[in-house]
């Protein structure tokens, strides 16, 4: 029988960490955005008025969403599972009659639920600075559902696996926020040379991006169905990996 008051109080400390750091959980990804939206938007869209029929202010929303959920989803879930590592108390939680799913759902749910928190107010930053219309909106909430699930879960297996705070910060500044900018975030994928279209379809953050902002604009680097196809991939990746953490007891015993 699943332990729901275990979940719910892993759930509201995480929650109440969010809290003590709201500034840089929340108000700083908003500061960002809005600067992103007065140089990308104002100085290098008077110079590129549109790409594939969307203004330029408009089409760097999906990019804009997809940098921030990564970014933060990962950071907040690194963090939630490194600091109790760090400091001890995830084997006490290991020694509580707790399973690892029911761990799982109070770290992971939180972090997701922040990063689906932290993209409603990206979406609605964004409606100040353009005239914001989504094409499918309930494609685009399946897209952040899933993005922020994945990746919260990705953040964790990271927490679990590092052992330094340099590890910690490792991926998500070496190698995630790098394939966000070059995914298409920004741009379209056709605007480059055929060599590097083909290079940049290796890139998994591409998928990602471009199923956005088919959700918002019904424009894509690749097809829909490859992008939902992507990401549940990557969902079931994680899901597997935290299953193989929990099953060999990796980095988690003492």
């Amino acid at each position: 029988m699943i332990n729901f008051k275990a979940i719910i109080a892993i759930y509201f400390h995480e929650i109440e960490r969010t809290k003590r750091t709201i500034f840089q959980s929340i108000i700083s990804p908003i500061l960002t955005t809005s600067l992103y939206f007065i140089i990308f938007g104002s100085a290098i869209g008077s110079r590129i008025k549109e790409i594939d029929g969307v203004s330029y202010g408009m089409y760097i929303v999906p990019g804009l969403l997809m940098l921030n959920l990564l970014t933060q989803s990962i950071s907040n879930g690194s963090f939630s599972t490194f600091f109790p590592k760090f400091n001890g108390t995830i084997y006490e939680l290991q020694a509580a009659p707790i399973s690892g799913i029911e761990m799982i759902l109070g770290f992971v749910g939180a972090t997701a639920s922040k990063s689906l928190l932290l993209g409603t107010l990206i979406i609605i930053t964004s409606s100040f600075f353009i005239d914001l219309n989504i094409a499918h909106p309930f494609l685009m909430i399946f897209f952040l559902l899933i993005t922020s699930i994945t990746f919260s879960m990705f953040g964790f297996i990271i927490g679990i696996w590092a052992d330094n705070f340099e590890k910690l910060t490792l991926i998500p500044l070496i190698i995630v926020t790098p394939l966000v900018f070059l995914g298409g975030s920004f741009y379209s994928i056709n605007m480059l040379p055929e060599f590097w279209q083909k290079i940049s379809l290796l890139n998994p953050v591409l998928y990602l991006v471009s199923g956005f902002k088919y959700s918002f604009y019904e424009i894509s680097d690749v097809s829909i169905y490859t992008s939902i196809i992507t990401i549940l991939i990557k969902l079931l990746l994680c899901i597997l990996f935290i299953v193989y953490i929990f099953v060999k007891g990796y980095n988690l015993r003492n």
